[in-house]
């Protein structure tokens, strides 16, 4: 009902590239404050557990640390992320990329995942400039001995799980 996730093999890694889409009832800049790095995202996201700044270079580009719980009653462990994030504006909307980087110690009790590029694009709707388009590229690679079918199956309930949180969060 919130969007719609699609899959085909990434061209980066061995894994999938998947993208979601979905049209969310905000305009982006509130939408992409939302999504970026930043005080909202821990608030609403309910994958997200921990997520800490570690070096910030302008306004809206820094590299940032962040750990995702545990998920399909923890087959994929909890994972840590380190990645370089931008935001910028792209054609009428925004744009929120990134991509993770070699950085730090892994933290105990954590399996640290990498983030290819990936990026939310936010547009707003032509015909309801109180709604935008909110389209995802992600590649995640995981990382650790996971079935494939386990994280196809993390990985839409994720992404639809996102529209769904972000919803709420934007009505509150």
């Amino acid at each position: 009902k919130d969007a719609t996730v699609w899959r085909k093999p990434s061209e980066e890694f061995s894994g999938y590239l998947y993208k979601a889409q979905g049209v969310v009832e905000d305009v982006t800049n509130r939408i992409v404050d939302h999504i970026r790095p930043g005080p909202y995202r821990l608030d609403w996201d309910s994958l997200m557990t921990t997520m800490d700044i570690m070096e910030t270079f302008e306004e809206n580009c820094c590299v940032m640390r962040y750990t995702t719980a545990g998920q399909l009653w923890n087959i994929i462990a909890p994972r840590e992320f380190v990645d370089f994030s931008y935001t910028t504006s792209y054609e009428d909307g925004l744009l929120t990329c990134g991509i993770s980087l070699d950085y730090g110690e892994v933290r105990p009790n954590f399996v640290r995942g990498f983030n290819h590029p990936c990026g939310w694009f936010c547009i707003p709707l032509k015909d309801y400039p109180s709604h935008s388009l909110l389209t995802g590229y992600i590649q995640t690679e995981l990382r650790g001995m996971l079935p494939q079918s386990a994280v196809d199956t993390a990985m839409s309930s994720t992404l639809t799980n996102f529209y769904s949180d972000l919803k709420k969060a934007l009505k509150a």
